[in-house]
């Protein structure tokens, strides 16, 4: 065994007692406001705790069956840190390891933790894919997920409801500073949104989950986006989360649960959403070929 892929996610945690040290995590060493604490506390209690984790190693696990050789997985924000995870599989004989992020977009903030993981292993290759938001076998898992949520749609309004491409927010000093996420979000978005176009559909693109800080965000967010749907006479709407890979906090709690509740407070009654495309065989054949294509090179 000399070669071995690294999928790394955002990472989340199993207890909410490590909620703190998790957030502290997130807001890089800045303290959090116990009151921020108390409702990221209550969201991950309303839903059962995050699946993140166990999502993503079910996609390892998909992945590892296609490629035939091992795929492990760490987080970017919690554990497992790629430096807890090096060390086993450099032990085992991996001397070429590609970093695969879990999200198309922003690919280097995941590949930064890995490199600084491998400095202490010199023996080791780090390669790196670049964003992968393009992917064709992406753009169908997205299509997929969306055409399974109109299925659930009545079939009088199916042709008309809009369907929404969601993606998590960002402080727009970040991109203000160069980050590509928006840029490449939008391409994405707008791949999706010409398949869907082309069958006479209506879509839009909305930024979710944005942070506590009030520093301006990325937007239109979802609040903006439904008000404005209403005002064109909007009775339901389809929000598909493609910004997100996995099924956790930002989908269970602020789409399941928030969401619905903005919809209808904009006037807009019924609501579906998209499953997040997770281990689905037509997501696993994305990261089957962008591991093979950047193994190849």
């Amino acid at each position: 065994m000399s070669t071995a892929v690294l999928v790394s996610c955002h990472g989340t945690v199993s207890r909410t007692e490590d909620i703190p040290a998790f957030l502290n995590n997130i807001r890089r060493g800045r303290p959090t406001p116990p009151e921020l604490v108390a409702e990221v506390t209550h969201r991950f209690k309303a839903i059962g705790g995050s699946p993140l984790m166990a999502v993503t190693e079910a996609q390892a696990r998909a992945l590892e069956a296609r490629i035939g050789i091992p795929v492990v997985v760490s987080g970017r924000l919690w554990h497992p840190y790629p430096s807890e995870v090096l060390p086993g599989i450099v032990a085992k004989g991996v001397r070429t390891l590609l970093s695969l992020p879990l999200a198309p977009q922003s690919v280097d903030v995941y590949h930064g933790p890995v490199r600084e993981a491998a400095a202490n292993h010199p023996e080791l290759t780090v390669r790196t894919a670049p964003a992968w938001g393009m992917e064709p076998a992406l753009i169908d898992a997205f299509v997929e997920t969306i055409d399974e949520a109109l299925a659930a749609v009545p079939a009088e309004e199916r042709a008309t409801v809009p369907i929404v491409l969601s993606a998590h927010s960002l402080p727009r000093r970040v991109i203000a500073m160069g980050d590509k996420y928006e840029v490449q979000f939008r391409a994405m978005a707008g791949a999706v949104a010409a398949r869907l176009e082309a069958r006479g559909l209506s879509t839009r693109i909305a930024f979710q989950s944005q942070g506590a800080s009030a520093e301006p965000w990325l937007g239109p967010d979802l609040a903006e986006t439904f008000a404005g749907l209403a005002e064109k006479g909007a009775q339901s709407v389809l929000v598909a989360p493609i910004g997100f890979l996995a099924e956790h906090v930002e989908t269970l709690y602020d789409l399941d649960i928030e969401a619905p509740q903005i919809a209808a407070k904009a006037g807009i009654g019924r609501f579906y959403r998209a499953k997040a495309v997770c281990d689905r065989p037509r997501f696993i054949d994305a990261l089957e070929a962008v591991v093979r294509r950047e193994l190849d090179r």
